[in-house]
């Protein structure tokens, strides 16, 4: 085997880029386990010293989790026979590899050395020659095999199941069909911002940040949302840890703005974690009465509490009256509920995240289409429960981060035929934008949009 080592690359480079390497090796191989990749790399990528390790990490691991589907067809065709399920980590060195040498602007050499070199540490000795020689196929055969792609699932890399269920949902002759949404899901996603206006406003906190020269663009969506020109620490964002503001995608901040809650409105938060809309409703509508947040996983809801703590919004959460958290089932209320009707339900639904793909690409690897049937279910179960808690002329905010018409429209039809009492002739209140989609019931935003992620909503008015 060829020495591929260079006299220009130091000890010091050699070995901090092998620290990124090894990280992501660690992380890919617990996300193909089926963990979560926000689980995973708070104990991996996030713990590593440098911030060049961490970025380089960072940029491996989601882009090799973005274009899974590509890179397995470029090591498919250079391979003689497929590697073996007990070799997943020598696969995984493959598929980073290629990623690097197709995206970044690492030398060939140094992405070759020190590929073979990781595979060596994995305990794989044996498959060195063979990830040297693919490779080295790959850096000499790499326009042949971009042009020889010729399906769907290898071009917008997607699985075959999400790719025929997006096509389905959002076909060609759609205003916003189904190639436009793949191809923004493998886009990085937008650093955005929520500021604070308890504390400030958003061309204020832009001033902050020009200061600072971190370039900035306020948003036509949201009216509290910056949009940063790069990514940055957010310990280093003026006044974070003191609440000033919170990363959150602009689509996100759609919430609160839609809930259009008032002065003495008792307000509920169901599926509540981590806990952006919920802090989002309290600086919005500071005179509301009450804001009830109901999250089902105990961990997640500290989560809650801390960004309630950060944002100054309640020193005390437990004995705050405003306030009340409370770690149940949203489907279960009778067990919870002390009875006082809502005049405002937010129902944040846990669904297949298929519309914040581009921001958690690991979705792509982790979901599977057995998984929406029961989660379909759920959030029916969760529409029904919610609406026994709202007040006569309440009204109700159902929103997932999904693109699915089963999560969405579909599920809010199945709802409305089943319920009685259901205000306006069109059964739900119509969502006055010009962006998304206005579909049967509801409106899609869909990801890429105003650089936002994709996010469904439907509004309901319970008769008087």
């Amino acid at each position: 085997m060829t020495n591929l080592s260079h006299p220009e690359q130091s000890k010091s480079k050699k070995s901090k880029t092998s620290v990124a390497r090894q990280a992501s090796l660690k992380t890919l191989k617990q996300v193909f386990g089926g963990q979560s990749l926000s689980a995973v790399q708070a104990h991996t990528i996030d713990k590593l010293e440098d911030a060049r390790d961490r970025g380089l990490a960072n940029e491996i691991v989601n882009g090799v989790l973005r274009w899974r589907w590509q890179l397995e067809f470029f090591v498919s065709r250079l391979v003689k026979k497929p590697l073996k399920n007990k070799d997943l980590d020598v696969q995984l060195v493959l598929l980073m590899a290629v990623y690097e040498l197709k995206e970044c602007r690492t030398p060939d050499y140094a992405v070759i050395n020190e590929s073979v070199e990781l595979v060596r540490k994995s305990g794989k000795k044996w498959a060195a020659g063979l990830v040297n020689a693919v490779l080295r196929g790959f850096t000499r055969e790499k326009e042949k095999l971009i042009s020889s792609i010729n399906d769907d699932q290898v071009e917008y890399s997607h699985p075959v199941w999400m790719l025929k269920k997006i096509k389905n949902d959002w076909p060609e002759d759609h205003s916003y069909g189904w190639q436009r949404i793949l191809n923004a899901n493998n886009q990085r996603p937008a650093f955005w911002l929520r500021v604070n206006q308890q504390q400030s406003n958003a061309s204020q906190y832009q001033q902050l940040l020009n200061d600072l020269d971190i370039g900035s663009e306020a948003s036509a969506l949201a009216d509290h949302a910056l949009k940063l020109s790069r990514g940055i620490d957010v310990r280093l964002l003026p006044g974070f840890a003191e609440g000033s503001v919170s990363v959150q995608d602009v689509g996100a901040q759609l919430v609160a703005q839609l809930l259009d809650a008032s002065a003495g409105h008792r307000v509920l938060d169901l599926c509540a974690a981590p806990g952006g809309k919920t802090c989002h409703i309290l600086e919005r509508y500071g005179s509301i009465d009450k804001l009830t947040a109901v999250e089902f996983d105990e961990q997640r809801m500290q989560r809650v509490t801390e960004n309630l703590q950060r944002l100054r919004l309640s020193d005390a959460v437990m004995d705050d009256p405003r306030v009340e958290l409370i770690v149940g089932d949203a489907r279960e209320y009778r067990s919870w509920w002390d009875g006082k009707l809502f005049d405002r339900i937010l129902i944040d639904a846990p669904c297949s995240a298929s519309g914040v793909i581009r921001r958690h690409p690991d979705i792509k690897t982790l979901r599977r289409e057995s998984d929406i049937e029961p989660l379909v279910k759920m959030q029916s179960e969760i529409l029904l429960s919610a609406w026994q808690m709202l007040a006569p002329g309440g009204e109700m905010l159902y929103v997932t981060c999904s693109i699915f018409k089963d999560e969405n429209q579909n599920q809010m039809a199945n709802f409305l035929a089943h319920i009685g009492d259901v205000d306006n002739d069109a059964a739900e209140i119509k969502i006055k934008t010009d962006w998304g989609v206005s579909c049967n019931y509801g409106r899609q935003l869909f990801p890429g949009e105003s650089d936002a992620d994709g996010f469904y909503f439907c509004k309901l008015k319970k008769l008087q």
